[in-house]
Formats: C-alpha cells, sequence, structure tokens
C-alpha cells in the first residue's frame, strides 16, 4: 500500500450534536429520576408518582429546547457579527489584514518569507474564510446551529426521561424509589461510556463521571422527599 494513502477519522465534527445530546439525555434522566424519586420518598401514591414525572418530562424537554436554542444562537450571533467586522476591514484595510494574517502564520513557527506567501495565497483564494479560521477560530466544523442544537437537546432529554417512567409503570408502589436510582445509575453509566466514546474520550471516566453527578442529584431529592414528605394513614 502506497505511504501516501492515509485517512483519518476524527471526532471534532461531532461537537455540535454530541454535545446537545449528551446534555439533554443526562438532563432528562437525572433530573425525572430525582423529581420521581422525592415524589415517591415523600409518601406518594404511584399515580401523582407518573403525573409529576410526566409533567417534568414535558416541561423539561421544552426548557432544553428553548435553552439550547437561545444559546446556540447567541454564539452563532456572535461569530455573525464578527465575520461581519471582518469582511469591513477586508474590504477598507486589506494590507493591515494580510499583515495580520501574516503574523499569525508567523506566531505558528513559519518564517517570515514563508508566512507571507502563504498568508498571500490563502487572501488570494478565500481572503475571508483564511481569516474566520485563522484568526477567529470560526469553521464549518464547528459552527454552532441553534435548531439542530435544540431539536436534538428536546428529544434525547424525552428519551432519557422515558426511562425512570417505564420503571414506575412497571414496578410495585414500595420499590419505586430503590429501583428507579438502581435503573437511572446504570443508565448514566451507559450514557456517560457512550457519549464518551463517540467523543474519542474514555470511556471509564466519562462514565463514571456522569454516574457521580446523577447519584448527587438523586440523593439530594430523595433527602428533601423524605424530610418533608407526610403520610396519611
Amino acid at each position: 500500500m502506497s505511504r501516501l494513502s492515509h485517512s483519518e477519522i476524527h471526532k471534532v465534527h461531532r461537537i455540535g450534536w454530541l454535545r446537545a445530546a449528551v446534555l439533554g439525555a443526562n438532563d432528562g434522566l437525572v433530573s425525572t429520576s430525582s423529581l420521581i424519586v422525592g415524589v415517591a420518598a415523600a409518601g406518594s401514591g404511584k399515580p401523582e408518582v407518573l403525573i409529576a414525572g410526566l409533567a417534568g418530562l414535558v416541561a423539561g424537554a421544552m426548557s432544553m429546547a428553548a435553552g439550547e436554542y437561545v444559546s446556540v444562537s447567541s454564539q452563532t450571533d456572535a461569530e455573525q457579527a464578527d465575520i461581519a467586522r471582518e469582511t469591513r476591514e477586508l474590504a477598507e484595510t486589506p494590507e493591515a489584514e494580510l499583515e495580520e494574517l501574516t503574523r499569525i502564520y508567523q506566531g505558528r513557527g513559519l518564517d517570515r518569507d514563508l508566512a507571507e506567501k502563504v498568508a498571500a495565497q490563502l487572501t488570494e483564494r478565500d481572503a475571508l474564510g483564511s481569516h474566520a479560521r485563522d484568526e477567529l477560530g470560526i469553521s464549518e466544523t464547528v459552527t454552532a446551529h441553534p435548531v439542530q442544537a435544540a431539536l436534538v437537546s428536546a428529544a434525547t432529554f424525552a428519551i432519557g426521561a422515558v426511562l425512570p417512567l417505564i420503571i414506575v409503570l412497571l414496578v410495585p408502589e414500595t420499590q419505586i424509589v430503590t429501583l428507579v436510582a438502581a435503573s437511572t445509575v446504570l443508565g448514566l453509566a451507559a450514557l456517560g461510556g457512550l457519549g464518551a466514546s463517540a467523543g474519542g474520550a474514555g470511556i471509564l471516566r466519562g462514565a463514571a463521571r456522569v454516574t457521580f453527578w446523577g447519584a448527587l442529584a438523586m440523593a439530594a431529592t430523595a433527602a428533601v422527599g423524605s424530610l418533608f414528605g407526610v403520610t396519611v394513614g
């Protein structure tokens, strides 16, 4: 095989949707499970626990979608403002922008002559794209997509929230807290491992950090539910 035949598969193109998916599923699983555990620990019956869980699913999915859309839209607005400013500067002071690009390449290790040649050739080919990528750090790979992030967050939140609701439907009322907590810990471990694997990171580390914070959230809500719960006999 030729030494020139070389292909690489990178993970960075997944950043936009992967971040939203992991955050959405994790939040859906943790928040809904925590809500269910807290309500159940307070002595509520299965119907009340289910209603609370369903309300948490709907409200959480909508909140995640809105939050991601606003957050990523703000990032997109900032990127577009920077690109608009760079477009004006390229039109008004092209020599200064060429020098700026040259110094960027010098700072990355090229000598002055080569940096000037690279800057000139890239400017001739795509001046705005070169400045956006090398000066502003904006590229197609990492550009924010508000609608994509919102839809992925809402969908994955709902998927994550479904697991504890299924457990509530299937198990006896007296075992809701224990089995929802146990299944959530397992689900968080799997989710953390999958997210880490998809992003090219260590699976065990990803699983451990997601599981720890999820278990902590459930423990806190269970404590609150037990503290303020009232059983009517």
